[in-house]
């Protein structure tokens, strides 16, 4: 690793030597993505820790689901854009601008992704994602049926919560620990 800083606020060292299996997911991470982000190198002071939170990560953002990749990166990005987290801003910012293919649409959806230019299916999604964001407890039967209006199955619905509800958690993780994006994140994509 060419930067060994802390990727938090906190003293919390790797574990080292990492066990193989961690070492080689890392070395998979620099060899695909250039970089191991500091998501995992901030949870690998405890390999439990980092070992559920890339099972759930990769889970919500990588497995099959009726959402394709770039819609829940948008979900992430609007969420962190409520919630303001700045790691995930950068980092998933990065991901809509990749996926998309328009360096633009990263940027509004980091914003204010009520400007967006997004179909009827993608405005439904983020609308249930921001409701879930600022007050989850309002969530009734119509707006989940507003989703199934657009063609979202109650499959599409659990994931768009899933993943909704992991960047919540995770955001909070973030700043809360001043967690730092890797500076290869902000060139990503324009």
């Amino acid at each position: 690793m060419a930067d060994n800083s802390l990727p938090t606020a906190l003293n919390l060292p790797m574990v080292e030597p990492l066990p193989e299996a961690t070492q080689t997911y890392f070395d998979v991470c620099q060899e695909k993505l250039g970089m191991i982000p500091n998501v995992l190198r901030a949870y690998a002071f405890d390999i439990e820790k980092l070992d559920a939170f890339t099972a759930m990560y990769n889970n919500l953002m990588l497995a099959p689901s009726g959402l394709s990749k770039l819609e829940r990166e948008m979900i992430a990005v609007v969420v962190s854009s409520i919630n303001k987290c700045f790691y995930c801003l950068v980092a998933h910012g990065a991901a809509v601008r990749a996926l998309s293919g328009d360096p633009q649409l990263g940027e509004v959806l980091v914003m204010n992704y009520r400007v967006a230019k997004l179909d009827a299916r993608q405005r439904a999604m983020l609308d249930f994602a921001a409701q879930m964001t600022t007050s989850s407890a309002s969530i009734e039967e119509q707006d989940r049926d507003a989703l199934r209006q657009v063609g979202f199955t109650d499959h599409d619905i659990w994931d768009i919560v899933s993943v909704a509800a992991f960047f919540n958690m995770t955001n909070r993780v973030a700043s809360a620990t001043a967690m730092q994006p890797n500076d290869d994140y902000h060139a990503q994509a324009r």
